[in-house]
């Protein structure tokens, strides 16, 4: 090595020191803000269920309609596939996996409701139930995959009873056994990132005083107000609330139609596909990204029920809406009624299946260095193996027919799907 090359090689040396000194907290604001995706399932629906409505066999009632409405209004694959449109190589594999996903898994994630769509007598009463009957449905094996409440907002009129009924039900949870795995809260009508701060002072309390772990218990940010999106000093003020969070926040979920209510738009064109939703929901998406926080999507309020002409146009609906979310990113929604539950599911496996193949041998290829049609880089690869573990996690997919096209693990592809910050912005492989 050259004179010239040693100090050049001792200067950069010296200039590289003084920058990550200085890059020091940044290095450490980037690992705080932006995690990255927290890894694991993500459900691909949200149910609501009124409190007062809310029974010991209601997952398994919800399979049980879903699945008379598909032998009432579509008794066999081709049928099926007519009225939403698959493509025929599709037809028996969707509407098998659709029916096979009822019998054992009818709902991914449950919420016993307690806001909008409460209307019972006694809220300590049902709130004790919901604890008691969800406890109970995580030991024997009939719970849903996630189930918990969504509790009334921050807001004056409302704040007590909310942050009681938080109280009795996540106190019967404890005295039930304790906080299943699985627990979800949702915190609706957010409109001020101080009503986030109030909810982490809630959740720290009820931490202490039953001596739990600090962080055990996280919450879901309903978004229905223009305000939780855009402050009055023009910021996201979604954005704000992610922080406000103090890491607690697990999810974004946009309310269609109270959202569109607070925009002026007129009932009949309140859906999760018109311009206003779209922007919502672009937003929120922004300031989740990185943040290990997932975003969901609406729902629709137009229920398949009545004649079949009726249930089969209703079913275009919620498929093609679900279709349209899913290449958007939005990889979550709300189901309203047993009845969406069939094309849910039908929309999430053929959102799936279609490009299982092609997903498949792209990240074995870029596993493989084989290289190809396609110049795949970290980013790529990430993508690749998250979108095949989702659809292995829903039912999509399975894990040997993954295996099989990638010659990955389980293990490897939660390492592509999730990698380390430096070996996702590197620049070569």
């Amino acid at each position: 090595m050259g004179q010239q090359e040693i100090v050049a090689t001792s200067l950069a040396g010296a200039v590289s020191e003084g920058i990550s000194a200085s890059l020091a907290p940044v290095d450490a604001e980037l690992a705080r803000r932006y995690p990255g995706d927290p890894g694991g399932r993500q459900p691909v629906h949200t149910v609501y269920v009124p409190g007062d409505a809310f029974a010991a066999d209601t997952v398994r009632s919800w399979g049980d309609r879903a699945l008379a409405a598909l032998d009432e209004h579509a008794p066999d694959a081709a049928t099926f596939a007519a009225v939403l449109g698959l493509p025929d190589h599709l037809a028996d594999d969707v509407h098998g996996r659709v029916r096979a996903k009822l019998e054992r898994e009818p709902i991914e994630d449950l919420r016993v409701d307690f806001e909008d769509g409460y209307g019972g007598a006694d809220e300590d009463q049902d709130a004790a139930r919901a604890a008691r009957l969800i406890a109970q449905a995580y030991r024997d094996g009939t719970a849903a995959p996630y189930m918990g409440i969504r509790m009334k907002c921050m807001e004056a009129a409302v704040r007590d009873r909310g942050i009681r009924t938080l109280d009795v039900f996540l106190s019967g949870l404890v005295e039930h056994g304790g906080l299943p795995e699985g627990l979800v809260l949702t915190l609706p009508k957010v409109t001020y990132t101080e009503q986030v701060t109030a909810m982490v002072r809630l959740v720290e309390a009820f931490e202490k005083a039953h001596g739990l772990d600090a962080g055990r218990i996280g919450f879901e940010i309903q978004i229905e107000t223009s305000q939780s999106i855009l402050g009055p000093d023009g910021a996201a003020t979604v954005a704000r609330m992610i922080d406000a969070a103090d890491g607690r926040a697990t999810g974004l979920h946009y309310g269609t139609f109270d959202y569109s209510a607070c925009l002026g738009v007129s009932a009949a064109y309140q859906a999760s596909d018109h311009p206003a939703a779209d922007h919502a929901k672009a937003v929120m998406q922004v300031a989740a990204a990185g943040t290990g926080v997932r975003v969901s999507d609406g729902s629709t309020n137009v229920l398949p029920v009545g004649t079949t002409e009726k249930v089969h146009d209703a079913w275009r609906l919620h498929y093609g809406l679900t279709r349209r979310a899913l290449a958007r990113a939005y990889y979550q929604g709300w189901d309203m009624h047993p009845g969406h539950i069939p094309t849910r599911y039908a929309a999430v496996f053929a959102y799936y299946r279609e490009g299982f193949e092609q997903a498949a041998a792209r990240l074995a290829a870029y596993a493989n260095r084989a290289g190809g049609d396609i110049a795949d880089e970290p980013a790529s690869a990430k993508a690749l193996a998250s979108y095949l573990l989702r659809g292995i996690d829903c039912g999509a997919l399975d894990t040997d027919e993954v295996a099989k096209l990638t010659g990955l693990t389980r293990d490897a592809l939660d390492g592509f799907a999730a990698p380390r910050r430096g070996d996702l912005t590197a620049t070569t492989r």
